[in-house]
């Protein structure tokens, strides 16, 4: 079978069946309303894009203090909550699909985001270069984060649980760990941001461990086999790096072997930031080539794909699905365009983060 006809047969993710092997990425749009609530509009936003195999939602943080950005929603109150079922309820009466991705930013956050926390949490006091975007929608340093303590630790994973039920709550059909692109379960796995001395920290089986126990906590709530992880080897966005990647990802793929998860859902370092530029590093590795044999489950690539390149990662068996981002933005009819090979619509960088229907819900379809 070619790429292409691969492209549209259906797959089933552990439990999660895939009318086609096209996902949709979870997407930060900053456009929450008051109370980390998603925007009324989310609901046209993820229901027009229901053709995808899966919607993987926006990041979206399972605390007040896992917020990194204003204006992205959560999912730890009532009223979030009841929006998110509302969003599903539109999604599944369309045939879709969608799973939520819990978030947890760790560093990579500002005091004013939750003023009653205060500074950012992270697994060590260390600092990430830069600013960041405040409460105030201007740009702040970043603020040296408190190390957690073991405390802090167990309370993370209640919260983790509590985002579960939640997300189970909605109706979603799974749940996915947001454990890449620098936020807190990448800062535990990675050497650059984890310097802890105690069972957290210093050997890869240490570090590892919190991730572990993140999936074993949800898995109280959904079946294994409805809960995916997201990672991104050699990722240097939030200041990101590991002194041995190669060997760090591997064993995290082995330890998720153990756990009979729905997908692994890993991001090409060639795609050089998480939304932020168009830029390409065409000498990254790719990490579908490298983790992908090791990986016994369902696996989904993501990372500045086009079309073509989708059916060959497919075609070559280097992923069971294709993310699809910047795309998916300003083309929610992507599978039938893909479909027809029909042209797509550019989409509008300036629109990406904020404001209201703009670059969310007025991109045409075919």
């Amino acid at each position: 079978m070619s790429g292409k006809e691969i492209m549209f047969t259906p797959v089933k993710l552990g439990s999660i069946a895939l009318k086609n092997r096209i996902v949709m990425s979870p997407l930060t749009r900053m456009r929450a309303v008051a109370g980390d609530v998603p925007n009324p509009l989310a609901k046209t936003y993820y229901a027009q894009r229901a053709s995808a195999g899966l919607i993987i939602t926006e990041a979206t943080q399972i605390s007040p203090l896992g917020m990194g950005y204003p204006g992205t929603p959560g999912i730890y109150t009532a009223e979030q909550t009841a929006a998110w079922k509302e969003i599903v309820t539109a999604v599944h009466a369309k045939g879709g699909s969608i799973v939520a991705q819990l978030w947890h930013v760790g560093r990579i956050s500002h005091s004013s985001l939750h003023p009653e926390q205060g500074v950012p949490e992270a697994p060590s006091a260390i600092v990430a270069p830069g600013q960041t975007y405040g409460a105030d929608w201007k740009l702040h340093d970043y603020e040296t984060p408190r190390a957690m303590t073991l405390d802090d630790i167990a309370r993370l994973l209640n919260e983790f649980e509590i985002a579960a039920k939640n997300a189970k709550a909605a109706g979603f059909d799974g749940i996915e760990i947001h454990s890449a692109n620098g936020y807190l379960l990448d800062q535990f796995l990675q050497d650059k941001t984890n310097q802890r001395k105690d069972q957290y920290g210093g050997s890869i089986e240490n570090r590892l461990r919190l991730l572990g126990e993140v999936i074993e906590v949800t898995s109280k709530v959904f079946p294994s086999d409805r809960i995916g992880v997201r990672l991104s080897p050699y990722g240097t966005f939030n200041d990101m790096a590991d002194s041995d990647p190669v060997a760090l990802f591997t064993a995290a793929i082995h330890h998720l072997n153990n756990y009979d998860l729905a997908y692994v859902h890993m991001i090409e370092p060639r795609s050089t930031s998480a939304g932020g530029s168009d830029q390409v590093n065409e000498d990254a590795p790719v990490t579908s080539e490298l983790f992908r044999k090791v990986y016994q489950g369902q696996f989904i690539t993501a990372g500045g794909y086009d079309q073509a390149m989708g059916e060959k990662a497919l075609e070559e068996g280097l992923a069971d699905a294709v993310a699809y981002g910047r795309l998916y933005i300003s083309n929610p009819d992507l599978v039938e365009r893909f479909q027809k090979n029909a042209s797509l619509n550019p989409y509008d960088r300036a629109t990406f983060y904020g404001g209201h229907e703009v670059g969310y819900t007025d991109y045409p379809t075919l």
